[in-house]
């Protein structure tokens, strides 16, 4: 009982401050390891693991129903080996991917059957043997491999992550930067954050070019 009341207090405290821009979850470890103009950052992430979902509906209903999905299982809706893993600390950012709708350089990955992909990655103190199972069978844990991704930087709503996808695409154009399969986003914020205060990122995999 007073895991839970410190859990959910921890989680108020957190979306309390979080109005105003302020983030105290955990985010994945990554280095900078190049620049594309002066707006597209290119970071390299360890592999790292990942609460996911994947679900038919796309658009806002979708995501809520992802969200729902993955908040329930870092809340509780699990089979932890210990009970005080059973709450998982919110982190950050929340990666989300939705069917592409513009066109991107090749190879282009599609992934007609998934309306939504939503993940939280998990704390880093977690490892695949220590992360607790997930009770509703639509919650997978996954391990993203160690990937290069290019990521472009905005604030707002994020209801324009479509056109920031597209110009982070274009802005790759010309560089040793090549993207390999379709951008998606990544919000570290809560919806109720002032919008001007939000961090948003349109991300995508990339490749470097050979240079010979």
């Amino acid at each position: 009982m007073w895991q839970s009341i410190s859990y959910y207090t921890a989680l108020g405290f957190e979306a309390l401050i979080g109005v105003f821009g302020i983030r105290l979850y955990e985010e994945p470890r990554y280095a900078v390891i190049d620049r594309v103009g002066d707006r597209i950052e290119i970071r390299r992430y360890a592999p790292r693991l990942a609460a996911q979902v994947e679900l038919p509906t796309a658009g806002e209903g979708g995501r809520n129903e992802a969200f729902r999905l993955l908040f329930s299982y870092i809340a509780g809706a699990n089979r932890a080996a210990a009970p005080a893993d059973s709450k998982i600390a919110m982190t950050s950012p929340v990666y989300v991917r939705e069917p592409e709708r513009i066109a991107m350089t090749t190879p282009v990955q599609t992934q007609d059957a998934v309306g939504v992909r939503m993940r939280f990655f998990l704390p880093a103190r977690f490892t695949r043997e220590t992360a607790p199972e997930p009770t509703d069978l639509s919650v997978h844990i996954v391990t993203v491999p160690e990937e290069t991704i290019a990521v472009l930087r905005f604030s707002g709503s994020g209801d324009d992550i479509m056109e920031r996808q597209a110009a982070l695409v274009a802005g790759l154009a010309g560089s040793q930067w090549e993207p390999v399969g379709s951008a998606y986003a990544l919000f570290y914020d809560a919806p109720f954050t002032l919008p001007f205060l939000r961090r948003n990122e349109a991300a995508v995999v990339v490749t470097a070019l050979n240079s010979d």
